[in-house]
C-alpha cells in the first residue's frame, strides 16, 4: 500500500488548489479515504471524507462549500478541490486510506497561503 499527494505549494489568498493523492496497491474506491492536515504547533484534523459504498462525503464544518473531494477511479486518485482560501488553511496535507483496521498515510503535500 502506497499513497503519494502532490499539488501543494505556494497560494494567494482567494486562490485555488487541487491536491491529488495517487494511491498503489490496492483500489481506494473500495475503501474510506479521507484528507487531513496538520498546521504548525496545531493538531492533526480531518479535512474531509469520501466513502466506499456511494462516495458519501463528509466535511469539517470549517471547510463546507470550501473544499470538495472526489475520487477518480480510473487514476486510482483521491483529490481534494481546494476555493477560496485563506491564511488558516496553511498546513501539510495529508491524505489517509483505511483498510480493515489499518490506517495507511501519504507523506503529506505542502500548502500555504499568503501575500
Amino acid at each position: 500500500v502506497q499513497l503519494v499527494e502532490s499539488g501543494g505549494g505556494l497560494v494567494q489568498p482567494g486562490g485555488s488548489l487541487r491536491l491529488s493523492c495517487a494511491a498503489s496497491g490496492f483500489t481506494l474506491s473500495r475503501y474510506p479515504m479521507s484528507w487531513y492536515r496538520q498546521a504548525p504547533g496545531k493538531e492533526l484534523e480531518l479535512v474531509a471524507v469520501i466513502r466506499s459504498a456511494g462516495g458519501s462525503t463528509n466535511y469539517a464544518d470549517t471547510e463546507k462549500g470550501q473544499f470538495t473531494i472526489s475520487r477518480d477511479n480510473v487514476r486510482n486518485t483521491v483529490i481534494l478541490q481546494m476555493n477560496n482560501l485563506k491564511p488558516e488553511d496553511t498546513a501539510v496535507y495529508y491524505c489517509k486510506a483505511r483498510i480493515a483496521l489499518n490506517g495507511y498515510w501519504g507523506q503529506g503535500t505542502q500548502v500555504t497561503v499568503s501575500s
